[in-house]
């Protein structure tokens, strides 16, 4: 089963970039999603082939945001799909079977669609407001969440769902109880000048429930 716990890359440069996902991996994240919004084809690809050589060091996933044919590209383990960008659908049969797609998700009808075009899991929000991401979709807040996943459950839809958007380390406990597999977080890891511990303590809270 996916790792509960995925990391967004942030970054302006290679070099910023390589350095939070470094720290990250380092720290105990094991699923990294790289982020490199508004760069050239040859600065994205460098990022990518060193992100890759990292997560392959670190035995951690490696997906890559919005780039479908960078992701094929680089035999990334697969791809994270916006609302905006190729259809899932699409993307599965470029991609095949053996790799990872997700996607994003606002509202409940999203989710069945990107699982009837045969999406792996999804990454629904925003929780609340973020910085990290320019035109916000409407925030759904704890609320959405279980309304969410009550459609789904009435629905009989099961797929991983990862929460994302403005997370806090006090509002996971809540979050889990709403049906949620993990959280996606960006700036939480970035900016945190104790990363190994907030990590294990995400995990914690993450793995609480979980028999193994």
């Amino acid at each position: 089963m996916y790792n509960k716990l995925q990391y967004i890359s942030q970054g302006k440069t290679i070099e910023e970039q390589l350095y939070n996902i470094h720290q990250a991996l380092d720290a105990g994240c094991d699923w990294i999603q790289m982020r490199f919004k508004n760069q050239t084809a040859k600065d994205t690809f460098a990022l990518a082939e060193a992100v890759k050589f990292l997560c392959e060091e670190y035995l951690a996933n490696f997906i890559v945001n919005d780039n479908l044919y960078l992701a094929q590209q680089i035999a990334a383990d697969g791809v994270h799909l916006g609302l905006t960008d190729m259809n899932i659908a699409e993307a599965r049969a470029i991609l095949g079977n053996t790799k990872i797609i997700g996607g994003t998700a606002n509202t409940f009808e999203d989710i069945e669609n990107h699982f009837k075009n045969g999406c792996d899991y999804i990454g629904l929000g925003p929780f609340q407001f973020t910085k990290t991401k320019e035109k916000l979709s409407p925030i759904l807040g704890l609320s959405g969440y279980f309304e969410i996943f009550e459609k789904m459950r009435q629905n009989n839809l099961k797929i991983p769902v990862y929460a994302i958007g403005g997370i806090t380390l006090e509002d996971i406990n809540q979050l889990m109880e709403t049906g949620i597999h993990g959280i996606a977080v960006s700036g939480m890891i970035t900016k945190s000048d104790q990363k190994e511990k907030l990590i294990q303590q995400l995990n914690e809270k993450l793995y609480a429930n979980v028999i193994v």
